[in-house]
């Protein structure tokens, strides 16, 4: 059995090898695999977690790239299936440390991993893993949409069943028509993470508290808030804990947040309180933010730990 499966977007990062100049002056670039259930995907696997990712490629060699990388990381490809006629989707962005890094998604008229279809899926994989995840921008077209809902009505809230709150403005006609799908996807899940400007689209809230409060109210069981600078709140229904971030040097802040996400799957898994799934968490997305890519830059659980006793004495 699975025990992290996740679905949604899938590409390949093309990054700049120089840093603090623009695209127009960038002369070389590494090429990494990207998408964010993919780098949870990959993330979980660092950590010994049998996981598996439900996405489409292009039948291009970028696609062949995704397989090749995926097996490379010890996460299951047999549920990545080809679109003909639609590249595999390129990402650039900018590296402006410590905290602007734009992105630039190479994804239309659109792109094979909306192109998942609901009669297409496993649904005996989707139902049985220990942590099945999905993303907001799974919802953000068809045939993707109906994909996303299908599998999390099939899924019944079993286990550990995540929605990402990852809101990308470019991927939505409007913040309004976000929240109208999100709130359709709400009810099926039992944990929802994002950041701030993310909960305000999917539940109207930007003040933490209040914003793990509608969650819970819209059915969430764990609201996970990320605040940036000030750390992550997470909260059940009895309990909440606010854990600060770990100070790093920051590099490229764009994996941070996968990391943190696959570092969730593995925390929740094997039953940890909240607090340390926290910290363990911060410190995942710490490490990332501290190198270039994001899947290949993901930590193991030594590294983590790590950095959390050298946090602990700093």
């Amino acid at each position: 059995m699975l025990e992290v499966l996740t679905m949604g977007r899938v590409g390949v990062d093309l990054y700049p090898l120089q840093s603090g100049v623009s695209l127009r002056e960038v002369t070389t670039f590494g090429k990494f695999l990207g998408g964010s259930p993919t780098n949870v995907a990959v993330a979980a696997a660092r950590y010994g977690r049998r996981s598996a990712v439900i996405t489409r490629t292009g039948a291009d060699p970028f696609g062949a790239y995704v397989h090749d990388a995926l097996r490379g990381f010890g996460v299951d490809d047999s549920h990545v299936t080809e679109v003909a006629g639609l590249p595999t989707p390129v990402t650039f962005c900018e590296i402006f440390p410590p905290d602007d890094f734009p992105l630039y998604f190479y994804r239309l008229p659109t792109a094979p991993d909306l192109q998942i279809r609901a009669s297409e899926l496993d649904y005996d994989a989707i139902r049985s893993a220990g942590v099945f995840w999905v993303t907001v921008t799974g919802l953000s077209e068809q045939p993707s949409r109906d994909a996303t809902l299908a599998a999390l009505e099939a899924r019944g809230r079993a286990g550990i069943t995540v929605l990402d709150l990852d809101y990308r403005p470019m991927f939505w006609p409007s913040r309004a028509e976000a929240r109208r799908q999100v709130r359709a996807a709400l009810p099926h899940v039992t944990v929802a993470v994002g950041n701030l400007d993310e909960c305000e689209t999917a539940v109207g809230e930007r003040d933490p508290g209040r914003a793990a409060d509608a969650l819970h109210a819209a059915g969430v069981e764990l609201a996970v808030v990320k605040q940036g600078p000030k750390g992550v709140l997470a909260a059940t229904r009895d309990e909440r804990t606010e854990q600060p971030p770990v100070p790093v040097e920051v590099v490229n802040g764009l994996g941070a947040g996968d990391a943190f996400g696959g570092a969730l799957c593995h925390g929740l898994l094997a039953g940890w309180d909240l607090a340390r799934v926290m910290r363990f968490g911060n410190a995942a997305g710490a490490l990332v933010a501290s190198r270039l890519a994001c899947a290949d830059a993901m930590p193991t659980a030594a590294e983590v730990e790590g950095l959390i006793r050298e946090a602990s004495h700093a």
